[in-house]
């Protein structure tokens, strides 16, 4: 199944994109489709295993099982003052 990633920030530049998508097996979580997307190549695997993740405009545990077409948000730390 397809699954759309958006980057931002930090994870947009480590990327090399603002947006892409992977397939995955149906059944996958959120968890499981940034292991493979941090398997592209050397900047994916700059990405932390374990980012705040945002499914379909929602943030969402990363144990959370993807649909056909989801997009998967990948939301970086901010920090400010």
């Amino acid at each position: 199944m397809q699954v759309r990633f958006l980057l931002f920030a930090l994870y947009r530049d480590l990327a090399g994109a603002e947006e892409l998508s992977l397939d995955v097996p149906a059944g996958t979580t959120a968890a499981e489709a940034v292991h493979r997307l941090r398997g592209q190549g050397p900047g994916f695997a700059r990405i932390p295993e374990r980012p705040v993740v945002a499914i379909n405009r929602t943030y969402a545990p990363l144990h959370t099982p993807l649909q056909e077409d989801d997009e998967l948000a990948l939301l970086p730390p901010v920090a400010g003052g």
